[in-house]
């Protein structure tokens, strides 16, 4: 198939960078060239000492735009993996500030990938010193970027599942083979190695879109019925 632009979205400890990481290097190994893209937030965050407030929200969305454009014009046999995109600023200082204004913004950028993978949140949430708030935000997070892509009519992929079994569904998801149990066995011994042994989601071998998305439909019904 040919090279995709890939945004990388989700709560907070769900695994992006490492999926991003993760997903280059099987890329690189399979011969294809490959572009990827940081997190923004995060090193504004190590420089300043503290998260943003309300004001500064737009400068970063902005960084984090800017960061990526010149790559999403790149070449078709290039991937492209950007881990987050605006979309997530603008998810953020909607639920922590009440403040909508960087969506135009951030879906207008969403729009140059091929298609967005959101992770799920089937990880346990892992502290991070200031870039994380809590595992109490994780849900509402989930529910306003899923909102975001369903109003913009975008594509997305769920990607559940523990350890290697994440990277393998990352792979279907994008229309790829996942690794060989050689290569699994390596990446098991890897970053997600913590996680063996704990409960699995009930839906780590599935990426279906159409029952992911009837599935969160459901439940935005169901809260919303009076």
């Amino acid at each position: 198939m040919n090279a995709l632009r890939v945004a990388i979205v989700g709560a907070e400890s769900t695994g992006k960078s490492w999926i991003t990481t993760a997903l280059a290097d099987v890329l690189r190994a399979r011969g294809q060239a490959v572009h990827t893209v940081d997190e923004v937030l995060r090193h504004w965050c190590d420089r300043a000492g503290r998260t943003p407030q309300r004001h500064e929200q737009m400068a970063i969305a902005q960084q984090q735009a800017e960061a990526a454009y010149p790559m999403a014009q790149q070449a078709p046999n290039t991937w492209l993996l950007s881990d987050t995109t605006p979309l997530m600023t603008a998810v953020y200082s909607h639920l922590l500030f009440d403040d909508e204004s960087l969506y135009t913004m951030a879906l207008a950028h969403q729009a140059l990938y091929d298609i967005t993978l959101v992770m799920g949140l089937d990880l346990p949430w892992v502290a991070d010193g200031l870039q994380r708030d809590g595992p109490q935000v994780r849900g509402p997070v989930d529910t306003l970027v899923r909102q975001a892509l369903e109003r913009s009519s975008m594509a997305y992929r769920v990607v559940y599942g523990q350890g290697p079994r994440r990277l393998n569904n990352a792979l279907l998801a994008l229309g790829l083979a996942g690794e060989d149990a050689s290569a699994q066995h390596i990446r098991e011994q890897g970053q997600f190695a913590i996680n063996q042994g704990r409960s699995i989601w009930q839906c780590n071998d599935c990426s279906d879109p159409a029952c992911e998305h009837k599935l969160f439909s459901r439940l935005v019904e169901q809260r919303s019925a009076p």
